[in-house]
């Protein structure tokens, strides 16, 4: 899928915006800063948290997966999560995504506090 053709995909699925003028390279941007972020310690809310795995899921969604720089991402994100036999999040059209059953594994802040509340850490 070209850049143009992504930017259609993306304004069809009813994406925002700043999504959709950004294309592929804005998705792979915002993505690998999503991937920083936990591997730094990620300290939003826990609902920030699952959308930003959304980001995951539209790169999903537009065949992205075997992608250069989406295999490198999801090698590192892989390597800062923590996975749970629950799930965090959905993917409806890939229930087993490893994005959705994991979470940071250096919480911080907010999400700390949500994971222990949703039950996904222990007090």
């Amino acid at each position: 899928m070209n850049d143009k053709e992504l930017k259609e995909f993306l304004s069809q699925g009813g994406y925002p915006e700043h999504i959709v003028k950004g294309g592929k390279r804005g998705l792979l941007a915002r993505y690998g800063k999503f991937v920083a972020a936990v591997e730094s310690g990620y300290s939003l809310t826990l609902d920030d948290y699952r959308n930003d795995l959304d980001l995951r899921t539209i790169l999903h969604r537009a065949g992205l997966d075997s992608n250069k720089t989406v295999v490198e991402l999801d090698r590192r994100l892989r390597q800062a999560l923590q996975f749970s036999a629950q799930a965090i999040w959905e993917c409806d059209e890939n229930p087993q995504a490893f994005w959705i059953f994991g979470y940071p594994s250096k919480p911080k802040g907010d999400l700390k506090k949500d994971l222990a509340a949703g039950g996904y850490l222990r007090r």
